[in-house]
């Protein structure tokens, strides 16, 4: 048996997330830089690369339900730390929460590191110069940190109205595609050559990060009205919603941009927006500012939500589950923003790009992951009972390994190795014998 979980209090009375506060996190998190480079990066395979988008999005769908389901049956926070751990035990959920956590120490700079690239639409003096790049972007990492800390409804209000507003120039994209789109643009149905299955695999892995970080709104659970149902609710609607903007911001693009220009183009939705006049790109360089800017300060939450789910069970440091007067684990917050600015500045030394692939390579390996354990916990726990549910829980494992091998041996081989840098952390840190989880986080 498990010990009583801190993690699981049911009698939180401040319950600031609702539905929309929710869904905001799954589609803010969602919806951030890779959707408005991909349309380039998916132009050389044609009319077949809306065959991985489904794929991608099919899959990306069937691990929502996963951790909806999941959701469903908990009210504990920490989210895949969580369910691994009620599946597993001790080791297995706090190497899943040690994963998790670097996974989005990553992912922070990696955000950073593209909003600083669309600044310089506005700011031309930081195109070229790292120093002021960095700057720049250290400088962000701060104020959504600060924006943390303040509390979870001025976070959750941040949220809604970046993920709002980030929707915005997607959908002009796609309502001037109907209106001035010409189908003669459209790229034939597989131009790469390769074979179609060929061809699917490398678009479902191309289009895999844009679907990363759905699973967001599962760790504050007890910060959730009515969490049984409102996570999975949320869960679901917002991938749904992701799913046909990006089906939809693609199919725009390809009808407002000709293929071969669309092939070369390092700014596919500023070509677009063209169509809407000499103001249009300065309009979605401004979107994708806001889309970066939503989906930083949804990473910046769970670097702090993670370390304190973990803290209040006793397999971390205590003081990482000192919470401040509105409730919000600064500690964990301030730790992990320091991390994640030493981390994107030593990366500067590989340049603006170096940095951002390697950090997204790390960060996406590490997603995979735990997408499979959870996707296993699942399985585990419908296989005699809801076979439904349980051939979902195969499609989420079967969708995450084919993408972890897809991604490089090299890459697995480092997100793998970066896990178990936990073992020895948790060997330091797990309670002693006779020691159970606190009942609730210090304050």
């Amino acid at each position: 048996m498990l010990p009583k979980r801190g993690a699981c209090m049911s009698d939180v009375s401040d319950k600031p997330l609702g539905f929309w506060s929710c869904w905001s996190l799954t589609v803010g998190c969602m919806i951030g830089s890779g959707i408005f480079m991909l349309p380039t990066l998916l132009a050389p395979y044609g009319l077949l690369s809306f065959g991985g988008w489904i794929i991608a999005g099919g899959g990306s769908i069937a691990l929502a339900l996963v951790f909806g389901r999941l959701a469903a049956r908990t009210r504990c926070n920490g989210g895949p730390y969580a369910y691994s751990r009620e599946a597993f035990g001790d080791l297995t959920g706090f190497l899943m929460a040690w994963a998790y956590w670097i996974s989005f120490l990553l992912g922070v700079p990696v955000v950073a590191i593209a909003f600083v690239g669309y600044l310089g639409v506005f700011i031309p003096a930081l195109n070229g110069n790292a120093v002021a790049q960095a700057l720049s972007a250290l400088g962000l990492i701060s104020i959504f940190t600060f924006i943390n800390i303040r509390g979870l409804k001025e976070m959750s209000a941040a949220q809604i109205t970046l993920t709002i507003l980030k929707i915005v120039p997607l959908l002009a994209i796609i309502g001037v595609a109907f209106v001035a789109g010409e189908p003669a643009n459209l790229p034939a149905f597989n131009p790469s050559g390769q074979p179609v299955f060929a061809a699917l695999a490398a678009v479902a892995l191309i289009a895999l990060w844009p679907f990363t970080g759905f699973e967001v709104v599962t760790l504050p659970a007890t910060n959730v009205k009515d969490c049984e149902r409102t996570i999975p609710r949320a869960l679901f609607v917002g991938m749904i919603t992701v799913v046909i903007i990006y089906l939809s911001a693609t199919a725009a693009v390809m009808l407002l941009v000709p293929s071969h220009q669309l092939a070369q183009s390092t700014a596919p939705f500023a070509d677009a927006a063209r169509a809407l006049g000499a103001w249009g790109p300065n309009f979605i360089a401004a979107g994708a500012l806001v889309a970066t800017a939503g989906t930083l300060n949804g990473l910046i939450f769970t670097c702090g939500q993670m370390p304190m789910a973990v803290a209040i069970d006793k397999l971390a440091p205590s003081w990482l589950a000192v919470t401040n007067k509105s409730g919000v684990p600064q500690n964990a917050l301030i730790l992990s923003a320091a991390l994640s600015a030493i981390l994107l500045v030593a990366n500067y030394s590989r340049g603006l790009i170096g940095a951002f692939t390697f950090m997204l390579m790390m960060a996406t390996a590490l997603g995979l992951i735990y997408y499979v354990v959870v996707s296993v916990a699942e399985l585990r726990h419908s296989s005699r009972s809801a076979l439904g549910w349980a051939a979902i829980a195969i499609i989420g494992i079967v969708y995450s390994l084919f993408a972890a091998f897809g991604s490089g041996l090299e890459v697995l081989f480092w997100g793998v190795a970066a896990m178990l840098t936990g073992v020895p952390l948790y060997y330091l840190f797990r309670p002693r014998p006779g020691v159970t989880a606190a009942s609730s986080p210090p304050s």
